[in-house]
């Protein structure tokens, strides 16, 4: 009984090294296979490569930056401007610094010039997307993430992305005070 076990653990080990070693030879057939056919030229920069982005015009985006004079904040655009292939995705930032000795929500809001850019504008990420909590001196960097859509008006060269903050807290006790029953 013994040697039967030997004999197919045997068979089974020569199994194993042969599925392995067919597996490992199947690795330059298949490159060769791909050579020959032109399928996965090994190019991963074209594999990579955005086919929507539009090579053939330049936009050129500026950034502005705001705080309502409620809110103690400095605001500031990392770059004041970028020129862009539509389509191509993007990334800049932004720098929020709060200057008062406590706590402040902000919430940004974007504005566009033209106008007509905003629906052209497709933001991936944002700071603008939620309210934004900065301790007492904070300072914070803050990344806006989007793609400017081919299909914008070609007679659009620059866009400007504004953003403005607003103290939210400062908002929601002036609502509180509007909303509250006079006083008796």
């Amino acid at each position: 009984m013994a040697m039967g076990n030997a004999r197919t653990l045997t068979k089974l080990v020569v199994a194993t090294l042969g599925m392995f070693g067919f597996g490992f030879a199947l690795v330059p057939f298949y490159y060769k296979i791909c050579e020959v056919t032109g399928i996965n030229s090994g190019d991963v920069q074209s594999l990579a490569r955005n086919t929507q982005v539009d090579t053939r015009r330049w936009v050129t985006l500026e950034f502005d930056a705001n705080t309502n004079t409620a809110l103690p904040w400095q605001f500031k655009p990392m770059q004041r401007s970028l020129r862009v292939h539509p389509g191509q995705l993007v990334q800049v930032e932004y720098e929020v610094i709060n200057n008062s000795n406590q706590a402040i929500v902000g919430q940004a809001v974007p504005s566009y010039g033209p106008a007509r850019a905003a629906a052209f504008f497709k933001k991936i990420e944002c700071f603008c997307f939620t309210p934004q909590t900065l301790a007492a001196g904070e300072r914070r960097r803050m990344p806006v993430l989007f793609v400017l859509d081919p299909a914008m008006d070609r007679e659009v060269h620059t866009v400007t992305l504004s953003y403005t903050f607003f103290d939210t807290g400062a908002q929601a006790q002036a609502t509180g005070r509007r909303g509250a029953a006079p006083d008796g």
